[in-house]
């Protein structure tokens, strides 16, 4: 790989990597960022005073948030999402050092009273730091003044979560799940509200607890309008807000109801329990295995966590599945072993275990739906127009080979890099030609420009945000369905299981649908992973592309795909190693890279140049990259809420939806934003959560976008935030030219190497694979 010329690259005998004060930033610890995940601890902002039980608790493998870019708990995702906490998304926690199941057992209830005690002693004295509040109001108050400070995106007190639902059977697999139910995409919000009775209500009932009052209202529109005679009833309700965490829940249900409630009540289980499954959705799971879960409680005081899930799935908490052995066919191979009992003792210890599945009921809908909807779309495919001499006259065999695929399929799966992109388009422009209503769809606004460039007509290519909503595409006909003969869905990677639903549930029988997209770039922000389900079940004929990315960051990238970190001959500086001892000189060198270097050397204005870091957190992540780049680019003392004209910024109107744009200006609209040529206004209390700095994003936040020129910044603190899929999003994103900031040593390699897309657990694969195909019929 090239450098920069002389003056421009530190010596590379003078990396070091012992600047790693921070282990790690926000994303690579945040699944797509969990609401209220220790944010009180970031930037100096209250601590948050353990409860009782929270003492001798710690977060375990189910709940601890894996990396939102580091595949597939999303950066998640960055909800990390895409949009993150960076990008309006909730920021992510570090997980606390977990103690054993059994010193917890040991421990908990003899120290129970005793800490109850405690605490209520602490509350006839004074607190710390001249605060007015103690106990559990201080432990919801600092959750609070996380958001009130910007660490946190007030969009993570305010996001509407659906209250538990009433009780119902246990579910034992996908025929118990109703398939005409409509589940709402990610990043799609109810647009209810709380009257201000019901905050008014709630108030009441918080300052009985101790909770700070600025629940009220993210209380009221999450549990509805009875909100108040709910929390008094279940103060755990308080858990389902988002921004709330066990231990602030378990603060508030102690002050209401006294030394009568204990880890084992049977309502804050039930709440733990589907606190779980929430958490594991936003690491990308749809479900978690029941012993993970039934460890997790066990780490959070809970004595018997058995009874503890069996409570929640007959209060209808959360569903159960069983994958694996079926139930009576086992029972059918012991009988027809007869009366030789040894036999029958060696076929039961041969059986593969059963699987036991916890979901919530929204996956479970999205899965089963999207699963159906597949199926329908494969058996309903007519053979219709003659696509023969559109093949023909295809501009690359890949082209041609997929034309062909869906003149016969009414689902195709099309894998392929940033040229085979080139491919989809083809098709489109073919279906067009002959008549059919054809149109594609992105994952972002930049992926639609590029599309619409290669079809050659811009009414050929929306978003899919755009497309659901009806902001842009055909319309529907007059069975709600959307007007297509074929879909093509670009960057299909980036799809989670309830968009995807709610995209298939709107088109008709008939219609053609093609999932494509790059496998190993990162997941969807939001839970599922669609298109890795649809590619290994094989529920539909896979076109693999066979046209390669050209030039050296091609090269660079096909490598990483495959695991492999290799050196590429870059004559045109097309490569760029820039070697840093710490995160301070990565910050300096990324600003020089971004302002001086690349315009200079490679003739791509800042503007076109893009900043890719592992995370928000820490000494090098979007926060402080931001920062410079700010100070250095358009200087200015942020009047409008932070921003200046001027200020390059990424809009999230919605958890896991990235926009880029700039500020123009701002009145009592709100934000007045240019994005890509669209003007948005934002209103004010909505910039604070769904406004941040654009010139530097995570790599989630970057999927389904590309740049003439890109600077991936890997300061030494971020090594453990590195994975495959990170490395390979990162690096794919420019067009002309790659700079790597480089200070992790052989932790990238490594990462490269060692360390694949984390799997997400997930019940779309084995549904697929139960559903019957026109060959099977």
């Amino acid at each position: 790989m090239t450098a920069l010329p002389r003056g421009e690259t530190p010596d590379p005998a003078a990396e070091n990597h012992e600047d790693r004060e921070d282990a790690g930033s926000d994303d690579a610890v945040g699944a797509s960022g969990a609401p209220g995940d220790d944010g009180a601890a970031e930037g100096g902002a209250e601590q948050v005073p353990a409860s009782p039980e929270a003492s001798a608790e710690s977060e375990t493998a189910a709940d601890a948030e894996a990396s939102a870019d580091l595949e597939p708990s999303a950066e998640s995702a960055d909800a990390e999402a895409s949009g993150g906490t960076e990008a309006g998304g909730t920021p992510g926690t570090v997980a606390d050092p977990a103690l054993s199941e059994a010193e917890i057992e040991l421990a908990a209830q003899r120290e129970l009273r005793e800490r109850i005690e405690k605490r209520k002693a602490e509350k006839e004295g004074p607190i710390a730091a001249g605060t007015k509040l103690s106990g559990p109001a201080a432990d919801l108050l600092a959750a609070v003044r996380a958001v009130e400070s910007g660490e946190k995106a007030g969009t993570a007190f305010f996001e509407p979560r659906a209250s538990a639902p009433a009780p119902r059977p246990a579910a034992t697999g996908p025929a118990s799940v109703p398939a005409a139910a409509r589940p709402r995409p990610a990043g799609q919000q109810p647009t209810h509200s709380a009257s201000p009775e019901a905050a008014g209500a709630v108030a009441a009932v918080l300052a009985e607890g101790g909770a700070p009052e600025a629940l009220a209202r993210p209380a009221a529109v999450t549990l509805g309008e009875q909100a108040a005679g709910l929390l008094r009833e279940d103060p755990w309700q308080l858990l389902s807000v988002p921004g709330v965490r066990p231990e602030q829940a378990d603060g508030f249900a102690r002050a209401l109801l006294g030394a009568e409630c204990g880890p084992d009540d049977e309502r804050r289980t039930a709440a733990l329990v589907g606190w779980l499954l929430e958490r594991a959705a936003l690491q990308g799971h749809t479900a978690l295995d029941a012993s993970q879960v039934r460890a997790a409680l066990a780490e959070r005081a809970v004595t018997d966590p058995e009874a503890a899930v069996e409570h929640a799935v007959a209060e209808g908490v959360v569903l159960v599945f069983q994958d694996g052995l079926d139930p009576a066919d086992a029972a059918e191979a012991e009988e027809s072993e007869g009366d030789d009992e040894d036999g029958a003792q060696d076929a039961h210890d041969e059986q593969e275990p059963v699987q036991v599945l916890l979901g919530l009921d929204r996956y479970a809908l999205a899965e089963e739906s999207l699963a159906d909807g597949l199926a329908r779309l494969v058996n309903a495919c007519e053979k219709g127009a003659d696509w023969t001499e559109a093949a023909d006259a295809a501009p690359s065999p890949s082209a041609a080979e997929l034309i062909r695929t869906v003149a016969t399929a009414g689902l195709v799966a099309h894998s392929g890099g940033e040229s085979a992109r080139a491919e989809p388009a083809a098709l489109v422009a073919a279906a067009q030609g002959l008549g059919l209503r054809a149109l594609g769809a992105t994952h972002s606004v930049d992926g639609r420009h590029r599309l619409a460039t290669a079809v050659g007509d811009p009414r050929t290519a929306v978003t899919l945000l755009d497309l659901l909503s009806g902001a842009s595409g055909p319309g529907r006909d007059t069975d709600g369905a959307l007007a297509l003969d074929l879909l093509v869905v670009l960057d299909a990677p980036q799809l989670d299981v309830e968009t995807a639903a709610m995209l298939v549930e709107s088109l008709a029988d008939g219609t053609r649908l093609v999932l494509s997209g790059d496998p190993g770039v990162l997941g969807s922000a939001g839970a599922g992973r669609v298109f890795a389900d649809v590619l290994a079940a094989r529920a539909c004929p896979q076109v693999v592309s066979r046209t390669p990315d050209p030039g050296p960051i091609g090269e660079l990238v096909s490598g990483i795909g495959i695991g492999e970190l290799t050196q590429v001959d870059a004559p045109g500086r097309e490569v760029v190693i820039v070697p840093v001892r710490d995160a301070g000189e990565a910050v300096h060198r990324t600003v020089q890279l971004v302002a001086d270097s690349v315009p200079r050397a490679i003739g791509v204005p800042s503007s076109d140049t893009q900043v890719i870091t592992v995370g928000h957190g820490g000494s090098a992540g979007t926060k402080a990259l931001n920062a410079a780049l700010k100070e250095r680019l358009n200087p200015g003392p942020g009047r409008f809420g932070g921003f200046d004209p001027g200020d390059r910024v990424v809009h999230v109107p919605a958890p896991g939806r990235t926009v880029p744009g700039s500020v123009v200006s701002a009145d009592a609209e709100g934000l007045h934003l240019d994005c890509a040529g669209t003007p948005v206004v934002v209103p004010p209390d909505a910039v604070e959560s769904s406004v941040r700095h654009g010139w530097a994003l995570s790599a989630h936040q970057a999927a389904g976008m590309r740049w003439p020129a890109v600077v991936v910044v890997l300061p030494g603190d971020a090594a453990q935030g590195l994975s495959r899929p990170w490395v390979y999003t990162a690096f794919s994103r420019g067009e002309h030219h790659l700079s790597v900031v480089h200070g992790v040593d052989q932790a990238l390699p490594r990462a490269v190497a060692e360390i694949p897309a984390q799997e997400r657990t997930t019940r779309l694969r084995p549904l697929l694979e139960a559903l019957p195909t026109p060959d099977a019929s």
